[in-house]
């Protein structure tokens, strides 16, 4: 199956802006990609209608994620903390609807980087938490033709949602219109056991699919099983994009976010390049 491939502007710069987005989506066309993932990482810093333009003026397919960080959180927390949260989640959704996205992938449950110890009753009882304050986001993102990717991440960035099998426990009775999950090869790599049998299991629920090396850095040169990977996905059904997320290491916010402390490539044209072309190989079957 030959799926469309994508980029984050995360590999170059963050915050994203009007301009910054007029530049990398001109920049990703000539590269030779077909989507593009726009961080939303507060309300206002780009404008949908302004990026729909941009996007369409170049041919490029649009995703949208959105982030959390301290602050924002949709378990454990305040009642204004939740409340502002799914504000701005509902923000997202609303911008994502205008640029014509399909999608809305995040780690939408928690702070990136907040740990906690759980007792099993006591993740039960955040996981019934979580799906109680989805509830008005995967209406509001259903109700605009949006599905929210809800994205595990490793052990190091939260205690919540690190696997499938955990993404099942907490949003099983939730998946379907407007809510499904996101994969991401690199926290896959760290938590999974049977990366192609965690594929499988989300079968009919992979919304979206991030893609790095193992270290973050270029698809292809690492050690990552990309032949399975791309069959399980193969089998899955999933039609959508492959995206390349990874973070500029001279970006000290993304830095110290994704635990960069150096580069990962001879620059990020060429780790987007390089991944490019390793992922176009593999899906006509040159590198199978």
């Amino acid at each position: 199956m030959e799926r469309k491939l994508g980029v984050s502007t995360w590999v170059w710069r963050s915050p994203l802006s009007n301009r910054s987005l007029g530049e990398l989506a001109a920049h990703v066309a000539t590269l030779g990609f077909d989507a593009i993932e726009l961080p939303l990482e507060n309300l206002g810093d780009w404008d949908a209608h302004v990026a729909r333009d941009v996007l369409q003026g170049h041919g490029l397919a649009p995703v949208v994620t959105a982030t959390m960080p301290h602050g924002r959180n949709l378990v454990v927390a305040s009642k204004a903390e939740i409340s502002a949260t799914q504000d701005y989640l509902r923000g997202v959704i609303d911008a994502a609807a205008i640029l014509g996205a399909t999608t809305v992938a995040g780690p939408f449950y928690a702070t990136t980087g907040r740990l906690w110890p759980m007792t099993g009753d006591e993740r039960n009882s955040t996981y019934g938490q979580l799906r109680s304050n989805l509830v008005p986001l995967v209406e509001h993102a259903a109700a605009r033709g949006i599905t929210l990717a809800i994205e595990p991440l490793n052990r190091h960035e939260t205690s919540l949602l690190n696997t499938v099998d955990q993404a099942f426990d907490a949003l099983e009775p939730m998946l379907g219109p407007g809510l499904g999950m996101a994969l991401d090869t690199y926290h896959l790599n760290i938590e999974e056991r049977d990366i192609a049998a965690s594929v499988a299991r989300a079968m009919g629920h992979i919304a979206h699919v991030q893609v790095s090396g193992n270290d973050r850095g270029t698809v292809g040169a690492d050690h990552f099983d990309w032949h399975g990977f791309v069959h399980a996905l193969d089998l899955a059904g999933y039609a959508g994009p492959l995206c390349l997320k990874s973070f500029a290491p001279d970006n000290p916010t993304l830095a110290a976010a994704a635990s960069i402390w150096r580069p990962l490539a001879s620059n990020q044209d060429a780790l987007a390049a390089d991944s490019l072309g390793y992922l176009k190989n593999l899906q006509i079957g040159g590198l199978r």
